[in-house]
C-alpha cells in the first residue's frame, strides 16, 4: 500500500492487504477500525487515552489474536499482515495503532509461558488484551515455593489501564550467580497499580503509563525466563512468526505507526496545498510547494517498501540472522525518512497546518515521537547490521553479498 487514501477510498480500490502466513487480517474489519480510530484521534490526543469504542473495534480486527496460537483459537497471522494493517489504522490514530500493534506482539511473546499459563490467558477466547514491559528489567522476582513474589515499578507501559494482563519482566532476587537472570512474569490487570505518568508529546493516547505491583504471587505457571521468550524458538507445527526472535520483525512493527502518521501529515498537508484562498492561487501553484510535496511523498513511499520487504523476509525466513540483521537496518533508516518527510511538511505548511486541532502537527508529534524509540535508533541498528557482516566476512560466506543486495 503505497498511497495515502483516507480508508473510504481504500476501500473502493479492491486492493486487499497482503497474505503473508498463517490466518490473515480482514481488510473490512481493518477499515472499520480505521475509521473508528479516526473518529476518536483527536479526544485521544486530548485525554490521554483511547475511547472503549476504538478498543473494541482494535480487538474486532483481530489484532489481539494475531499472533495467538491456533489451539487457543487465534490466527498465528504473519508480521507482513500486521504491518500494513497497523499502518493503515496510524494513517487516521497512531495511538490507537500503537496499541493495537503492541496487542498483537505481546500475545506472540505470551505464548512462550508454559502451557497452563496460557490456558490462564485464553482459556476463554483469543482476544485478550496483554500489555508489557519487557526492557529493560526492572523491580526484583523472588523465588518462593510454587512461584515467584514480584516487587517493582516498570515505566511507558503502553496500554496498561485498558489491558486485561501485563507481562512484567524482573531479574531473579535471592538466588545464587549465574541464576539471576530476568524472568517475564504474567500479571492479572487487577493486581497492577497504574500512575498516571505519561505526558508525553506524541502517542499521547497510548496511556503508556508506570505501573506497580508490591508482594504480587506469580505461580511458575505464568513465568518464563527473558532470554526464552525474546529468542527464537523451533516449534514443530508452529506458524513461522511463533518462532521468530524478537529483533526479526520488532522494529518494522514499531515503525509502522510512523508511516501511518507520515501519511496522514501528507493527506492533510496537501489539501491545504491545494486549496486556494480567496483571491490567490493555491500553495500548489508554487513549483517549491511542488517539490515539497514530491520529495516528502517519495520518501514516504521509499519507507513503506523498506516495512514491506521487511515483514515479508521475516514472515520467509523468521530465523535468519540476515533477516533480523537487515530489517533492523532499514527500519531505523525508514523511522529517519519519516521523520525528514514530515518536518518538511510540518515546516512549509503555514500557520494553518500548525494549528493545535490539526492533522498535520498531530502526526508531526506522532512520528517524532515513534522515532525517538530506542528500537529505532539507527546506531543500535547500524552495530547489529555491521557485526553481522563481520560474521560472515570471518566465515567466509556469501549472505553478506546477499544483504548488501537485500532480503530476497
Amino acid at each position: 500500500m503505497l498511497d495515502h487514501a483516507e480508508p473510504q477510498q481504500k476501500q473502493r480500490s479492491g486492493r486487499s492487504l497482503p497474505v503473508r502466513t498463517g490466518g490473515t487480517l480482514a481488510e473490512d474489519a481493518v477499515l472499520r477500525a480505521a475509521r473508528e480510530a479516526g473518529r476518536g484521534a483527536t479526544a485521544a490526543d486530548r485525554e490521554r487515552q483511547l475511547a472503549p469504542a476504538v478498543v473494541t473495534a482494535l480487538k474486532e480486527a483481530g489484532l489481539a489474536r494475531h499472533f495467538v496460537p491456533r489451539r487457543w483459537g487465534g490466527r498465528e497471522g504473519g508480521f507482513a499482515d500486521l504491518i500494513t494493517a497497523t499502518a493503515l489504522i496510524a494513517g487516521q490514530c497512531p495511538s490507537a495503532a500503537w496499541c493495537g500493534m503492541l496487542w498483537a506482539a505481546h500475545g506472540r511473546y505470551a505464548a512462550r509461558l508454559p502451557e497452563e499459563g496460557q490456558r490462564e490467558l485464553w482459556g476463554r477466547g483469543p482476544d485478550t488484551l496483554i500489555a508489557a514491559a519487557l526492557t529493560p528489567p526492572a523491580g526484583t522476582a523472588r523465588p518462593v515455593p510454587g512461584g515467584w513474589l514480584l516487587d517493582g515499578r516498570w515505566d511507558c507501559v503502553s496500554g496498561a489501564g485498558i489491558s486485561d494482563w501485563i507481562l512484567l519482566a524482573a531479574p531473579a532476587d535471592d538466588v545464587p550467580a549465574p541464576d539471576t537472570e530476568a524472568w517475564v512474569l504474567a500479571v492479572p490487570r487487577r493486581e497492577v497499580t497504574v500512575h498516571d505518568t505519561w505526558h508525553s508529546t506524541g502517542l499521547r493516547g497510548t496511556g503508556s503509563n508506570s505501573v506497580a505491583v508490591q508482594a504480587v504471587f506469580v505461580p511458575d505457571r505464568r513465568a518464563r525466563p527473558l532470554r526464552d521468550v525474546l529468542a527464537a524458538a523451533v516449534e514443530p507445527g508452529a506458524s513461522p512468526a511463533r518462532q521468530a526472535p524478537a529483533h526479526l520483525a520488532g522494529t518494522p512493527m514499531f515503525c509502522a505507526p510512523a508511516l501511518g502518521a507520515a501519511r496522514l501529515a501528507l493527506r492533510s498537508w496537501t489539501r491545504w496545498a491545494a486549496t486556494a484562498p480567496a483571491g490567490r492561487p493555491a500553495a500548489l501553484a508554487d513549483p517549491a510547494v511542488q517539490r515539497v510535496l514530491a520529495r516528502s511523498a517519495a520518501e514516504i513511499d521509499a519507507a513503506a517498501l523498506l516495512l514491506e520487504r521487511a515483514g515479508a523476509g521475516a514472515d520467509a525466513e523468521p530465523t535468519a540472522a540476515r533477516v533480523e540483521a537487515v530489517n533492523r537496518r532499514d527500519a531505523a533508516v525508514a523511522a529517519e525518512l519519516l521523520v525528514e518527510a514530515v518536518e518538511r511538511l510540518f515546516r512549509t505548511g503555514g500557520a494553518h497546518v500548525r494549528d493545535a486541532a490539526g492533522d498535520v502537527q498531530r502526526a508531526w508529534r506522532d512520528t517524532h515521537t515513534v522515532a525517538a524509540h530506542g528500537a529505532l535508533r539507527l546506531d543500535a541498528a547500524a552495530g547489529a547490521y555491521a557485526a553481522w557482516h563481520e560474521r560472515e566476512a570471518e566465515g567466509g560466506g556469501e549472505g553478506a553479498a546477499a544483504g548488501s543486495r537485500g532480503v530476497r
